[in-house]
């Protein structure tokens, strides 16, 4: 990669216009440290050509897209400001005269820091800093959350997905054309609309739904035998799971006649749309539901420093809060303090950090009792070495040996239900109580007893969980909720450029400067 000799168009905006620039803001503080926190060397393997330079230096374009993540814009507004503000141009090092670039160098920009072996980058420099300064030295706790966030397209329903991803068969693999126009009848898919039928007749709909599942069977099945690219083949797959995943055989098949319906229920972990096959329904509650992916976060809660982010599609066990959330403690190097709700409480999540030595202050989930204000599992004495169970009546009955897909124990107290005075507080099953133990079920009971009896436990919890509202806030502001761009990885490199913007104008606010040539913060004055 060439370099960039610095020269601009125009007199240079920080060296002439540096009062009108609000001392203390991101922007001065970029005007000023660019070069320092986004050094040429950062950039090199990203345009490995000993020939020429990049049109515009990334340095340039890593400020950009720093700037636009803080202030949530799009590529045509972050250009306009480029151009029209004096802020961004004394932040980018554009002179006055500088009419900066096409919107498309960003989305271009941003293609080639994902592709590469450093795709946040932009996020570890910024973290690079925070260790410089040791803001974080001596503070070992760390808060984790998650959010929803919306995704950019549209949801759609079975017959718009089934007919977009026939259209996209059609155009991506050589000779589906033809195979469509000979086996496809229940649509004239050059048309990306919904067919014209009686959409309020039952009836009709069940046909429609039917003829075009149908269509797409047809379509994979004589489908020419060839080497498939990679738009062709994500083609092909979109449309096999968006013909199979709304579907089941209609209520008088078989299965095997070719006849199908809606089915009854959602598919787990079902594709939303064909334009973002990685978008997911999202439940943060069991009333409320979005589509889009889940970002997940690490915060140091005293400084509201985000340490670690991930986002992940929001359905499927792998990307559950407890899961990721052992990812984002993974590069700590010390033990610390983990605060969580009770996403983060499951029994494989306590277990491996306890393991790793960390000092847990996650919420336990509340336990539901059989008959409303009733006896729960901790009202029983359950000796889980020695395989017996007690119950408030003092009845003891043994436990079984682990059994089925997740590995529970089961007591069964049968008859000695029968007649016991506190029966209505315990169980209104015929065949009496059977208490159901799931593995790592000490674990609970211990966390559970800390939560309700430990007073410093209480207060702790009570005062560094919630800078992680805080944090999400943080993120979501501006419009941020929303995406805007479509997969995981354009997103996941989005939430990191825009963690790394607000990292870096928190350590202004708590005074960062540079001094000899090394980051420091620079206690404020009063």
């Amino acid at each position: 990669m060439g370099e960039w000799v610095g020269e601009t168009i125009g007199p240079d905006v920080w060296e002439t216009c540096r009062d009108l620039i609000p001392a203390g803001s991101v922007f001065a503080f970029l005007a000023e440290h660019r070069g320092e926190l986004f050094p040429a060397q950062m950039f090199a393997d990203m345009y490995p050509s000993a020939n020429g330079r990049p049109s515009m230096p990334p340095q340039i374009l890593a400020t950009a897209i720093t700037l636009q993540a803080l202030h949530g814009l799009s590529d045509f507004e972050t250009v306009q400001e480029l151009r029209c503000d004096l802020r961004w141009k004394a932040a980018c090092g554009l002179g006055l005269h500088d009419m900066a670039f096409d919107p498309s160098l960003l989305a271009y920009f941003r293609r080639r820091l994902a592709r590469s072996a450093r795709p946040n980058r932009v996020f570890d420099a910024v973290r690079e800093v925070v260790k410089a300064t040791g803001v974080l030295k001596g503070k070992h706790r760390r808060a984790l959350d998650s959010t929803v966030l919306d995704d950019a397209v549209a949801t759609q329903d079975t017959v718009t997905q089934i007919i977009a991803a026939v259209r996209a068969v059609i155009r991506e693999v050589r000779g589906a054309d033809a195979v469509a126009a000979a086996q496809c009848t229940a649509h004239d898919y050059t048309d990306p609309g919904k067919p014209r039928i009686a959409w309020n007749d039952q009836q009709a709909r069940a046909e429609l739904v039917d003829a075009l599942v149908t269509d797409a069977l047809r379509l994979l099945g004589h489908l020419p035998e060839q080497p498939l690219g990679e738009k062709a083949a994500n083609a092909v797959g979109i449309l096999a799971l968006a013909a199979g995943q709304d579907v089941e055989p209609a209520e008088d098949s078989d299965g095997r006649d070719g006849r199908w319906r809606i089915t009854r229920g959602t598919a787990p972990n079902r594709t939303v749309s064909t334009v973002d096959p990685e978008a997911r329904h999202v439940h943060k509650t069991r009333s409320h539901r979005q589509d889009g992916f889940k970002a997940h976060l690490a915060i140091e809660p005293e400084t509201g420093l985000y340490t670690a982010l991930a986002l992940r599609p929001g359905a499927g066990p792998e990307h559950h809060e407890a899961a990721v959330g052992l990812d984002l403690l993974a590069e700590e190097t010390k033990p610390v303090d983990v605060f969580g709700d009770t996403a983060y409480s499951t029994g494989d999540a306590r277990q491996s950090l306890h393991g790793a030595g960390h000092r847990l202050f996650l919420k336990p989930a509340p336990l539901r009792p059989a008959v409303p204000g009733g006896f729960t599992l901790d009202d029983f004495a359950i000796d889980t070495t020695a395989a017996v169970v007690t119950c408030p009546a003092k009845h003891t009955v043994g436990l079984s040996d682990p059994g089925g897909q997740h590995h529970q124990r089961k007591a069964s107290f049968g008859n000695l239900c029968t007649g016991c005075p506190l029966r209505a507080r315990c169980t209104k099953a015929r065949a009496g109580r059977i208490l159901t133990i799931r593995p790592h079920h000490d674990l609970h009971a211990a966390a559970r007893h800390q939560a309700a009896t430990d007073a410093g436990w209480q207060a702790d919890y009570r005062r560094w969980r919630p800078p992680a509202e805080r944090a999400v806030a943080w993120l979501v502001h501006h419009g941020n909720r929303r995406l805007r761009y479509r997969g995981t990885l354009r997103n996941d490199a989005w939430l990191h450029t825009r963690a790394a913007a607000l990292n870096l104008r928190r350590l202004i606010d708590l005074g960062l400067t540079r001094i000899d040539g090394a980051w420091d913060l620079a206690p404020a004055t009063t």
